[in-house]
């Protein structure tokens, strides 16, 4: 059994709005699927960080969420900015139920263990928020990270931490988020929303306060889930 982790999917085939548009999107959904049925084996877990549906409403999502589910392994996914179908958890785990999307779990104010590691994460919010809107949904953002790790670290394990946002990005830091890390001495962080390109040249990959920061975007990863090992 292996954990891996993929973000920025940006799935849409339930809505106008393919990736192929883009330099490098060229069949991005036939080279995600070959690529991650060639690694994943089917006892397997899978982080999905965010933006994984270009889909509007929840029950938008079923095509997107039928590519996914019939992935192999199980696969954990939580928001992105771009995730306007996300709804409450609720909502959200009666949904996979009704239809049948048994491999699909929410990452949301929760965690999960696979092969031992706690899988635990939130969708963090923007590096360089000023704004008191932006301050509201940090602080949010903030709480729900804190409700996910602290049920691990009482459990006797050592989380493991996706977001969706980087919480350093191009010497610019999110100073609330790191202090969540920094509080439960958090070794592993990953992250996607940056995409490959110029963009990932400015994405801190690498150890900063004791912590391993990792940009997991799939265009950056090549199109293939990355081991969290």
């Amino acid at each position: 059994m292996s954990v891996y982790a993929i973000a920025d999917l940006h799935l849409s085939f339930g809505t106008n709005k393919p990736m192929d548009v883009f330099g490098g999107w060229s069949n991005y959904t036939e080279r995600i699927k070959n690529n991650w049925q060639h690694l994943v084996e089917p006892e397997d877990t899978v982080v999905i960080a965010g933006d994984i549906s270009w889909a509007m409403k929840l029950s938008e999502t079923e095509a997107d969420f039928r590519y996914i589910n019939e992935l192999n392994g199980r696969k954990i996914i939580l928001k992105g900015n771009h995730d306007y179908w996300w709804s409450t958890k609720g909502k959200m785990d009666k949904y996979l139920i009704e239809k049948g999307f048994s491999t699909m779990s929410i990452l949301h104010n929760n965690y999960y263990v696979a092969d031992g590691i706690a899988i635990c994460g939130s969708r963090g919010w923007f590096y360089d928020a000023e704004t008191d809107a932006d301050m509201l949904i940090l602080n949010r953002e903030v709480g729900r990270l804190r409700m996910s790790i602290e049920p691990a670290v009482r459990d006797g394990y050592d989380p493991i931490v996706f977001l969706h946002y980087p919480p350093i990005y191009n010497n610019m830091e999110c100073e609330e988020i790191l202090s969540v890390l920094k509080e439960y001495n958090i070794k592993k962080c990953f992250y996607g929303h940056i995409h490959g390109g110029s963009a990932a040249k400015k994405a801190f990959i690498g150890e900063k306060y004791g912590i391993r920061f990792q940009l997991i975007a799939c265009d950056y990863l090549g199109f293939t889930p990355l081991s969290v090992r």
